[in-house]
């Protein structure tokens, strides 16, 4: 880490690259209140169109309404047009590529999210697979449940990594809710912890 992060101070390539993915990165999202970038990769493999890959760790991010408290991530080997690049064009990103990581997720950020317009349909059928009553009202994290509350009832679940898609189980006897599933998106491991839910996986990226 130490060795790339001397490459790409010392490159002016690496750190044209890493500015113009900071600005790609910003354009897809909301909203971004920290981002730190760590390229991979030498300036002669960037010459030739080839970047290792890319090391992220974003905080209080916005991407499609879903308020995400921190992102860490780690791309595979990403094929870029450096002339457009060195033309002084925006990166472009041609071919598909895969990243793996963590995205962590407050109470807080889930309540307001599930209550946006493009996230209440999945708020309320969370709660009416859960409670049988819409409409979601507000979400918790208590110790180790995620709490789920709908007019008067409430329903802790503990979330779970099933078949690469992320489940929501009640006590036992309980449902099983499964959130939908994205093809490009494999759910490894979930579980709550410091106040947060945690998903690790690994997703397909097209730009």
């Amino acid at each position: 880490m130490a060795d790339d992060a001397l490459t790409q101070r010392s490159s002016p390539v690496l750190q044209l690259l890493a500015s113009g993915l900071q600005f790609w990165i910003r354009q897809q999202c909301e909203a971004v209140e920290n981002l730190e970038l760590q390229l991979h990769g030498s300036s002669l493999g960037l010459l030739r169109g080839r970047l290792d890959g890319v090391s992220l760790v974003a905080r209080r991010v916005v991407f499609s309404s879903l308020e995400i408290e921190r992102v860490e991530l780690r791309s595979d080997a990403i094929e870029i047009q450096v002339g457009n690049l060195l033309r002084g064009r925006a990166v472009q990103l041609d071919h598909p590529f895969s990243i793996e990581g963590t995205v962590a997720f407050s109470a807080g950020g889930l309540g307001r999210s599930l209550c946006t317009p493009h996230w209440r349909p999945l708020g309320d059928q969370l709660v009416d697979g859960l409670l049988g009553l819409t409409p979601l009202q507000s979400v918790s994290i208590e110790r180790d449940r995620l709490v789920l509350q709908s007019q008067e009832h409430r329903c802790e679940t503990i979330p779970r990594a099933v078949d690469g898609h992320l489940e929501l189980c009640g006590d036992e006897g309980s449902p099983c809710v499964a959130l939908p599933a994205d093809p490009n998106i494999t759910i490894e491991e979930a579980n709550l912890e410091g106040g947060l839910l945690q998903l690790q996986g690994r997703a397909r990226v097209s730009p």
